[in-house]
């Protein structure tokens, strides 16, 4: 057997001696590898040092696919996940994408050098003016910031940051209810997190007398995060008049909006449609925040691509702004992946490129809205107990219910239907042949279950 050199174990030992200083000295002859086997980070059969670590609960979105996927169920339906199903219920990579990364394949040109901090610059002023629009006046007047993030969650966890770092009130209002990462990502961030009145449960919709009543009592500077559409989790939106009612409280009050758009092009189809909410707020030359991300309207959602911008008062504080979010994301990721937004930009660079995605995102959203009508239909025909027509009512990707814990454990148990336990289900995980199993199920569900 090999044994050890001479000159390794004194190297060895003058280790041990230097972690080691109150020990008793040992000599160069006698030190040996074996002096290490006592040290806790060493593998042996000791207990780890991270035994006491408590095991994480599951995330209760991501939990429901993990849960699903254990399922053997021939007939079982995920209706958890975010992510956008194919009629035959595969995920679905864009044609337009595909062209995209064709062209970035084929140009020999590219190579994998580091993004700057604030990622690919055409990226960045390229959907600056997808959501605020190529006519805006704050992209004109340059007091716009830009920086590349990591889709959606990123963004608004590097605006977070800026905030906690730089402006003057560190209380941040989140709809409730409203995405489960919110806010975590907030928290985390270094704000305080508060909750308005937003859904009303007894009529399915908008609680907008609640809504306002929680503005008007927010601190004056308080920060307010807004779902540019579709909001997630209800699929509920305020009407074009009521969003003016809102801007007009909050900047009555200097309330800073913080806009997240997830699903702009997504909910109706349309991209000029589903930005209506922000650009209210631009025109009038206020500030605030804007959390993009291309996960859903571009099916890249492995790829993390998103932006967040900040729109100043006037150009000069734009650029300090900038430096200031350069100093949040440098320890924190240091600078963006390149793939994916070299993806968006040649999309949104391309006026063939962007007509082709415009339809494609166009047939995606068309789809989910069939998908709320024939799950409509389908109940109505079976005499479901209750109102359900606000399942047409609602927007985006997702569907509040109304279903209670119970029901959904129910579902999940007779039925092998997957959902979060507050009701919420993904439209874009149904399909033609999966809505009369869903319906049987909700059927069987509110009709034996109160």
């Amino acid at each position: 057997m090999p044994t050890a050199h001479p000159s390794a174990d004194r190297r060895l030992s003058t280790l041990v001696r230097h972690l080691l200083p109150s020990s008793p000295r040992t000599s160069p002859a006698t030190a040996t590898s074996a002096d290490l086997q006592a040290f806790p980070t060493m593998a042996s059969s000791s207990s780890s040092v991270f035994a006491a670590v408590p095991q994480g609960p599951e995330d209760p979105i991501l939990g429901v696919t993990v849960a699903f996927n254990k399922d053997p169920s021939p007939v079982k339906v995920n209706l958890g996940v975010g992510a956008y199903r194919t009629e035959e219920g595969k995920p679905l990579v864009l044609n337009v994408v595909k062209r995209a990364e064709a062209l970035l394949l084929q140009n020999q040109s590219r190579v994998k050098e580091y993004l700057p901090i604030t990622g690919l610059a055409d990226f960045n002023k390229l959907s600056a003016k997808l959501i605020f629009g190529a006519d805006s006046p704050a992209i004109q007047e340059n007091r716009v910031a830009t920086v590349q993030c990591l889709s959606g969650t990123g963004s608004l966890r590097v605006g977070g940051e800026f905030l906690a770092r730089h402006y003057h009130e560190r209380t941040i209002y989140i709809p409730n209810p409203t995405w489960g990462n919110h806010p975590k990502i907030f928290t985390l961030a270094g704000l305080t997190v508060r909750t308005y009145r937003y859904y009303d449960p007894a009529t399915r919709g908008l609680d907008f007398q609640g809504l306002l009543e929680d503005l008007s009592s927010a601190p004056s500077g308080a920060i307010i995060l807004l779902h540019a559409c579709a909001h997630n989790p209800t699929g509920v939106d305020p009407t074009a008049d009521q969003w003016e009612q809102i801007r007009q409280l909050m900047r009555s009050k200097a309330l800073l909006p913080f806009f997240d758009s997830a699903y702009q092009g997504f909910a109706s189809g349309s991209l000029d449609k589903d930005a209506q909410s922000v650009r209210m707020f631009v025109a009038d030359g206020g500030e605030l925040l804007m959390a993009q991300s291309y996960a859903k309207n571009m099916g890249l959602y492995g790829e993390r691509v998103g932006a967040l911008s900040i729109v100043c008062g006037s150009a000069d504080v734009a650029v300090k702004v900038e430096s200031q979010l350069k100093l949040v994301i440098r320890p924190m990721y240091s600078n963006p992946p390149l793939h994916g937004a070299s993806i968006v930009a040649t999309i949104l660079s391309d006026r063939g490129m962007f007509d082709e995605w415009t339809k494609e995102l166009k047939g995606m959203a068309d789809r989910i809205i069939s998908m709320r009508q024939q799950l409509f239909d389908a109940l109505k025909t079976r005499g479901t107990p209750g109102d359900w027509s606000h399942i047409i009512k609602q927007i985006g990707m997702f569907t509040f219910t109304g279903l209670n814990s119970d029901q959904v454990a129910f579902m999940r148990q007779e039925f092998h239907i997957y959902m979060t336990s507050d009701g919420r289900i993904s439209m874009a995980g149904l399909s033609s042949r999966t809505v009369p199993h869903l319906a049987d199920a909700i059927d069987a569900a509110v009709t034996k279950l109160k």
